[in-house]
């Protein structure tokens, strides 16, 4: 056992370090060509071409992902956009294997298709990735040729770059689809199941296994496998938007700390420029005062200055109003711009200041206050310019446009997304990878087995095949999975010994209770000295009957094993009423009187009687009753004529009926005190013509078609009784 176990992880490690290599190797060459078109100002990627082999090569989801997740990874090193292209690559990495498992790439039409879809897939792709996240493609050969050919086709620029990657990437995914077309051709496929049969911890199972393992999960209504898949996601989801979600809060709240604290600064700068001694000349006069324009130049160099500053101004409070000194022309960066305000102007506070009201006339600094009106999406400042004697004389102003941080947001909450994308399905592949090979698969496998198993029913071969097969899966996941398929095995070899032994015992205690019925059955045939072999000829035809029934289809929802095994072990106690006949009567030479055949007639009753009470004493076996029906009905007539109880058709018992036609045939060739034996041609003549009145005419056709049997049968007992 320990040697079994140092082989199997042997051969674990084997496997391991082979897709370790073919991962290295896929990752060697997506990088080194990437490297290659980027140094050399070519407009292709070539960052798919390992993927594609490495998915194709080795027909697993989890390696072609790798492979993409981490060329991209390192390609980001010399080339930004290749990390947000992380995700649309492993997506190529799972068309490469649904593509294999579908369709062949060996099949040159195929391949085409596959080679234009994922083309299609790719332009598209990286087209977007570059309007959203760069702006607009790094590569000026494509960008001047969308342009001429939005010129020259009239189609809008989106349109026509998309179209140009297009071609691009036919040229990328047709090279890397030759590349797979001829390692296909070249690599036996025993070499490339080396790179996958490593990741089963049990017996590999064949196709017809996996096929039925995905039958009997499509009649679950909720798969573990499936159940799992949508947990994973979700919880990676959730995980994703939030910690891209976070990310752009602390950015945020980051980027407004920084912008205040520059706009302090600069408020605080322009406090010192102003001449406090000139404030009421500069409303009066405007920039007729002297040394306005002065200050004025030195405030718009100050704007021009600070970047993070949108609007720069001088405001004096008077109430709900603000009386404009200085306000920056914005106009000379922004044409668009509104024109300042003039000095003097009175102007409304926003709402958002009301609550600061107190802090105007108190001459405290105000802000951060963040508003989003007509001007935009703010963030203002105010700080108090007071005098030497503490007066207040005016504020300084500035307010931060926080637009453009919008703006950035948006694209680095798309470049946070589309990066972590990438690790997001590298990491749902190896969950699932992990959930199937340690979880999934191996239950999967075990329920099946079980359910065979337990269908089996009392069929000892299908329940030594199925342990055979339970045992033969080698489940080796060092865990509780593998220590549940112990015990499963361990109870199923069990339960299959349990019933072997159960039948073997079953199979003495028939032979015994056979033993006892031949016994009670020769013990009255014993009394009886015209009846030689009676039991033994009328149990074959019985079975010869029975058989020819189930044959051709008669009484197909009577005639169950059980009921053929019931009759033919019951038929020698037909005549176990005997036993309470007189010997006078059972033995006399001659032919009876009314009074005897009366007295004899009660053997059927009789034998009914001794049956039933046999059935109160031995509860569930059901071949007494079969017993008791021949024994109490065996002399009743189709017509309804004969005796007990005169019963009539298919009301008397199916048993009875058979045993009717073995036990008038027997009588009839065998000979009695009575009689001599009648001739076999003589007594089928009056079997024949007794169907449909006396007897069941099935039984009887039946019986006819069996004739080479009977006639053994007739021969061989009959020889016995004469040696």
């Amino acid at each position: 056992m320990r040697y079994q176990l140092d082989q199997t992880a042997r051969k674990t490690i084997i496997f391991r370090i082979r897709q370790i290599a073919l991962v290295t190797v896929g990752t060697l060459i997506n990088v080194l060509l990437s490297y290659l078109m980027f140094k050399s100002g070519l407009p292709l990627f070539l960052d798919t071409v390992g993927t594609i082999i490495v998915s194709a090569f080795s027909g697993m989801l989890l390696l072609g992902i790798l492979t993409a997740v981490i060329s991209n990874v390192v390609c980001s090193i010399f080339n930004e956009t290749a990390l947000y292209l992380a995700f649309f690559n492993a997506l190529i990495a799972i068309f490469t294997v649904w593509f294999l498992h579908k369709h062949s790439f060996k099949k040159f039409g195929k391949t085409i298709i596959f080679a234009i879809a994922i083309s299609l897939f790719s332009a598209v792709s990286v087209s977007l990735v570059q309007f959203i996240v760069l702006g607009q493609d790094q590569t000026s050969m494509i960008v001047q040729s969308a342009q001429n050919f939005s010129s020259a086709a009239n189609f809008p620029y989106l349109l026509s770059f998309i179209i140009v990657n297009f071609l691009l990437q036919l040229a990328d995914k047709g090279f890397s689809c030759i590349l797979v077309m001829i390692l296909v051709r070249l690599v036996s496929e025993e070499t490339r199941t080396a790179y996958t049969s490593g990741v089963w911890l049990q017996r590999p199972l064949s196709d017809k296994e996996l096929k039925e393992l995905k039958s009997m999960r499509s009649t679950v209504k909720h798969s573990l496998r499936t159940r799992n898949t949508h947990t994973l996601v979700f919880t990676s989801l959730v995980v994703m938007i939030l910690t891209g979600w976070t990310g752009l809060r602390l950015y945020s709240q980051n980027e407004k700390v920084k912008k205040t604290e520059s706009a302090w600064n600069t408020i605080k700068t322009a406090a010192t420029l102003i001449d406090l001694e000139r404030i009421d000349d500069y409303l009066k006069y405007g920039e007729e005062a002297e040394g306005y324009k002065e200050t004025a130049e030195l405030l718009s160099k100050l704007w021009m200055c600070s970047t993070d500053i949108a609007y720069l101004y001088v405001v004096k409070p008077e109430g709900e109003y603000g009386k404009f000194i200085f306000d920056v022309d914005t106009r000379a960066v922004e044409p668009d711009a509104e024109p300042p305000y003039y000095p003097g102007e009175l102007v409304l506070f926003e709402d958002a200041f009301k609550p600061y009201f107190s802090y105007f006339e108190e001459g405290r600094p105000i802000g951060p206050v963040e508003t989003d009106d007509t001007w935009g999406w703010l963030l203002t400042v105010y700080y108090p310019v007071k005098d030497s004697l503490g007066n207040l004389k005016c504020y300084v102003g500035a307010d931060v446009s926080l637009r453009y941080i919008a703006e950035y947001m948006m694209v680095f909450f798309v470049k946070i997304i589309l990066t972590m994308a990438g690790f997001f399905i590298l990491i749902v592949a190896f969950a699932l990878w992990k959930t199937g090979v340690y979880t999934s698969i191996p239950i999967s496998t075990m329920t099946s087995c079980l359910e065979r198993f337990a269908t089996s029913g009392e069929d000892q071969d299908k329940l030594d095949e199925n342990v055979r097969i339970i045992r033969s899966l080698d489940i080796h996941t060092q865990d509780e999975v593998e220590r549940l398929y112990k015990a499963i095995c361990k109870m199923t070899l069990n339960q299959a010994e349990q019933m072997r032994d159960i039948r073997h015992l079953s199979d003495s205690t028939l032979k015994m209770q056979d033993g006892l019925i031949i016994t009670m059955a020769d013990m009255v045939e014993s009394r009886d000295s015209d009846t030689g072999a009676h039991v033994q000829k009328t149990s074959a035809y019985v079975r010869i009957i029975v058989e020819g029934l189930k044959k051709k289809g008669y009484y197909a929802q009577k005639i169950t094993p059980k009921f053929i095994s019931d009759v033919v072990r019951s038929a020698p106690l037909h005549d176990v009423g005997k036993i309470n006949i007189p010997d006078g009567v059972l033995n006399k030479p001659g032919k009876l009187t009314d009074e005897e055949f009366e007295i004899m007639k009660t053997h059927t009753t009789a034998g009914k009687i001794l049956l039933e009470n046999a059935i109160s004493s031995v509860q569930g076996e059901n071949y007494l009753k079969e017993a008791r029906n021949m024994a109490a009905y065996h002399h009743e007539r189709w017509d309804g004529k004969g005796y007990p109880e005169k019963l009539h058709g298919e009301v008397i018992p199916l048993s009875a009926r058979i045993m009717a036609v073995a036990d008038v045939f027997d009588a009839l060739t065998s000979p009695r005190v009575y009689k001599p034996a009648f001739p076999i041609e003589k007594a089928l003549e009056i079997l024949q013509q007794g169907a449909g009145t006396q007897f069941d005419a099935k039984c009887i056709e039946v019986f006819m078609d069996a004739l080479p049997e009977v006639k053994m049968i007739l021969k061989k007992y009959s020889s016995e009784v004469f040696m």
